[in-house]
């Protein structure tokens, strides 16, 4: 009896090192305000619907990968980490959604399957998928964890922002807003997955800070050049 008591103790108290070690990387990896020049202009109604022809041609690249790299994650941990590999499964299905929603915002903006074809996947906005897929092949998966949620943070409030501007300044539906409503909102339970996933990685032995903060300034730095390239379509300078 005593020996529960003290393992429910011990479950509890790497629960709360988990969040805290999420909330706290969240923190440390968070955007620079200015690093994001598109969605600034989203927000105005100043983007032309030639850039948001891009974004929805460009996701339809990036959506997939992901989807697959999170399915080749939760393969990898299946075994040795199953809370790890719920987490994955979660991330992969919630591209497969999303990737259904991206056909409205695709024919809003006039992105549809001729102009999809024609279209050449820019490298700019391509190398974080590419880094996602690096992720799922060589990251260690807990820390991959810690980064991924970080990253989320920041790209769930970006998809608010453009789903309120999209309503507001371009006069798209609901339907044509979904993909980013999707993202915009928590997905149920994938906090309480994030949570699971650390604290497993808790008790394996442990978690490389240093290494989760490298997976996540490199995914950080990806996303940035994801939106400038996106914004420099616009024909903006630097400052």
């Amino acid at each position: 009896m005593e020996h529960d008591r003290t393992a429910e103790a011990t479950e509890k108290t790497m629960a709360l090192t988990a969040r805290q070690l999420l909330a706290t990387t969240t923190g440390k990896l968070a955007p620079d305000p200015g690093a994001n020049r598109l969605v600034p202009l989203l927000a105005r109604g100043a983007a032309s619907r030639d850039t948001l022809a891009a974004l929805a041609l460009e996701q339809r690249w990036v959506i997939p990968a992901d989807r697959r790299a999170f399915e080749y994650l939760a393969h990898r941990t299946a075994g040795p980490a199953p809370d790890t590999a719920a987490y994955f499964t979660a991330l992969a299905e919630g591209e497969a959604v999303a990737a259904e929603k991206l056909a409205g915002f695709a024919a809003a903006c006039g992105a549809g399957e001729e102009r999809a074809v024609r279209h050449d996947p820019l490298p700019g906005c391509q190398a974080y998928p590419a880094y996602v897929a690096w992720l799922a092949v060589n990251g260690s998966p807990a820390e991959t964890v810690l980064a991924l949620h970080a990253n989320f943070s920041a790209w769930g409030g970006y998809c608010a922002t453009i789903a309120t501007a999209l309503r507001r300044h371009y006069g798209f539906t609901d339907e044509a807003c979904a993909f980013f409503d999707h993202f915009a909102a928590p997905a149920p339970g994938l906090d309480a997955k994030a949570t699971a996933a650390v604290q497993e990685g808790l008790a394996a032995g442990g978690l490389n800070q240093d290494l989760t903060l490298r997976y996540g300034r490199l995914l950080l730095a990806y996303e940035a050049m994801f939106w400038r390239t996106l914004w420099e379509l616009e024909g903006a300078q630097p400052d």
